[in-house]
């Protein structure tokens, strides 16, 4: 049930009668951890585990597409515990979401170790691994940082932070409702075993953590830090540092990857998990803003921490703000304008000058002194980014202004002000041959996901990662299969007598969307391109179903869910993080709604300069850029559909270009083999049965 590819070219997958001697240890754990959990073996998880065996052992690079339900997290941690019993080094384990990671370290290792552990020669140590800015900073809590007063969205939290959903504040307000979460966290602070955010419960707004933590930038280091002894992030390190197999994710690999930073300690095997997701989390890690504001909030924060001058960082903020008044937001394609680089010059080398005149000898209490380091930072990536942007071209990044649009509840979305002063972005133009070089040149690396081929292609998402080319290593390419009967449990239905879609959400599709409610009696989950066309539709079909229709954003996601999940006829409408976040099994996911193929934004500034890059080095810039990301997404808006043996029901795509336009058939190719119909009258009668109506 298997196909290989090696750099792109079919091959047989490796001899089965003949496994190495690690192998065969991997697939005896297997046993035992299935027969000491009560478990089955699940279809193509045998499979998976010779084929992440025999990579390991054979150092060559692996792509394995494991369907939903094979228990791939299983398939890999077998033998990365097998491997660690002969090995001096970490294996990294590496995930896209905070969700995955938790359940691994807190379900998936502990469940199977415990399971295999007569059969192991020693315990397995596992650590888990994060950016410092996800631990409560002690020093920070004892008063040696100021308190964070800079608008959240100036400065990243760090190498790996993720948004947390803010709590609602109470009735005295926000300025009390932060002073209340500050609070707690500093009597936490003196409890926590882990220092780790995650381990709050319940959590607490960003602006809050930013009272509590540092970025890496931030951070004095251990050698000045004077409770480095009891720092969270420290002891998380130096546990990784000795630990047989590393939980971490995506950014952190990146930074590690791209920045050459110690960030993780010397590994030789890493699994990627959620691999589709690893393309675009390296691209974020390494993308870069700098605004006009971000500038003069550096001055100050030197002017109060710093007690320097700040005239010619000042004035340079100024001319900064002036000149990005001036710049249209989108793609820079012919480079800064002249004003603009002028200006971004005279930020740089002013920030330059400040780190001179800020800089200390390394023995002095200005060393430890949390504000004087926080300032610096900020100006030291003021310098970076301003460097960065000016050497763009040179270096083969993607520069684009931006402004953001405005949300007024009543009356929607506002196009962002062209007068107000842009914020300037940079990217890498491609992510695929710092990956090759920092990932692939010293590391085996298997990358697994539900989604990684498109068809039995796994070229596309190869090749965006580095792994095509002159010079590329080697790789080989395995699809274990899936557990589930697609054709017999799944329905594609697409809606080719429905116009192109167009802007927004069409009276059309909306039609179209409420037939197949009524018909499923809810039970839908709607997947929609944008949070606009998510809000529309349920604000339209409230009035004219008797079922419960739930919206992203009106409460937190988790709430959603699970309503959604404990409600067998309730709805739920939202965006990008329902399309690959939600595992309902059962009933109460019985029709899965997609408005329209996930293409990028059409001015998608950093996708743009993408494809025309492919164009101009004749490949077709439309098929390796929108429509690999289209098909891969698409595929996992799809999986949401089947997440057990005993699931039923219908994928509906109301897309016409799924069935008419010549890339269909690409597009249609990476997704699970249903039964495919576009008759309205069959899907309808279909799942009126499958409602029980």
């Amino acid at each position: 049930m298997s196909d290989s590819t090696r750099s792109g070219a079919v091959v047989a997958a490796p001899d089965a009668a003949r496994p190495s001697r690690e192998s065969r240890h991997a697939l005896e754990l297997l046993d035992t951890a299935v027969s000491a959990m009560g478990g089955e073996m699940r279809s193509g998880q045998h499979e998976m585990v010779r084929q992440v065996s025999e990579a390991i052992h054979s150092g060559d690079h692996l792509l394995v597409q494991a369907g939903t339900g094979t228990g791939k997290s299983l398939a890999y941690l077998v033998p990365l515990i097998a491997h660690a019993m002969d090995s001096d080094r970490p294996s990294v384990v590496s995930t896209a979401t905070l969700a995955l990671q938790a359940q691994i370290v807190g379900r998936d290792l502990p469940r199977l170790l415990d399971a295999v552990r007569p059969a192991l020669a020693r315990p397995v140590d596992v650590a888990l691994l994060k950016g410092r800015s996800n631990y409560v900073c002690l020093h920070k809590t004892g008063g040696g940082f100021p308190e964070e007063d800079a608008p959240d969205t100036l400065f990243s939290l760090g190498e790996d932070a993720a948004p947390h959903p803010a709590p609602a504040a109470g009735a005295g307000g926000v300025a009390s409702a932060l002073g209340r979460e500050v609070v707690r966290l500093r009597e936490w602070a003196e409890e926590t075993e882990t220092g780790d955010r995650d381990d709050l419960v319940p959590g607490v707004s960003d602006r809050a953590w930013r009272q509590v933590s540092v970025s890496s930038m931030e951070c004095l280091g251990a050698a000045r830090c004077p409770v480095a002894q009891e720092c969270f992030s420290e002891k998380a390190r130096a546990a990784a540092a000795d630990a047989d197999i590393i939980i971490t994710n995506h950014a952190m690999l990146a930074i590690s990857a791209f920045e050459g930073l110690a960030v993780l300690p010397e590994y030789d095997v890493v699994v990627i998990d959620e691999a589709h997701e690893l393309h675009d989390r390296v691209t974020g890690a390494v993308s870069g803003q700098l605004s006009a504001a971000m500038v003069s909030t550096a001055a100050t924060g030197l002017r109060r921490h710093a007690s320097v001058a700040t005239t010619a960082l000042d004035s340079a903020a100024s001319a900064f703000e002036a000149a990005s008044e001036l710049v249209s937001s989108g793609l820079l394609a012919g480079g800064l304008p002249d004003d603009l680089e002028r200006t971004l010059a005279q930020v740089r080398d002013a920030a330059r000058a400040a780190l001179s005149d800020t800089k200390t000898d390394g023995k002095s209490e200005a060393d430890a002194d949390g504000g004087r380091q926080m300032a610096r930072s900020r100006v030291t990536l003021v310098f970076d980014l301003a460097e960065r942007i000016l050497a763009a071209s040179d270096a083969k990044e993607v520069v684009w202004a931006s402004r953001p649009s405005s949300f007024t509840p009543g009356s929607g979305y506002s196009p962002a002000d062209e007068s107000a002063p842009a914020t300037l972005n940079v990217a890498p133009l491609s992510v695929a041959g710092r990956l090759r070089e920092g990932l692939f040149e010293d590391h085996t690396v298997i990358l697994t996901s539900a989604t990684l081929a498109i068809g039995s292609e796994f070229g596309p998402v190869a090749g965006s990662l580095g792994l095509s080319g002159p010079g590329a290593p080697a790789w080989t390419g395995v699809d274990v299969g899936s557990p589930f009967d697609y054709p017999r449990q799944g329905v594609l239905y697409v809606a080719k007598d429905l116009p192109k879609p167009e802007r927004g959400t069409s009276d059309a599709q909306l039609e179209e969307l409420l037939v197949l409610l009524k018909a499923s009696r809810g039970g839908a989950l709607g997947l929609f391109s944008s949070k606009r066309a998510a809000e529309e539709a349920a604000e339209a079909l409230r009035p004219k179903v008797d079922f419960e229709i739930l919206c992203q954003g009106e409460s937190s996601l988790n709430a959603l869910v699970t309503q959604f999940a404990e409600e067998q006829d309730t709805c739920l409408f939202g965006t990008m993080s329902l399309w690959q976040g939600v595992d309902v099994p059962g009933e109460s996911c019985r029709l899965v709604v997609i408005d329209r193929i996930p293409f990028p934004r059409p001015d998608d500034p950093l996708m743009t300069a993408r494809t025309r890059d492919v164009a101009r080095n004749g490949g077709n810039g439309f098929m390796s850029v929108s429509a690999t990301h289209a098909a891969v997404r698409l595929a996992q808006g799809a999986g949401r559909l089947i997440r057990a043996t005993g699931d039923r029901g219908v994928v509906a795509v109301l897309d016409s270009r799924l069935a008419t336009a010549r890339y269909g058939g690409f597009l249609r190719a990476a997704l699970p083999p249903f039964w495919a119909t576009t008759d309205r009258a069959t899907v309808t009668g279909i799942l009126e049965r499958i409602s029980g109506r």
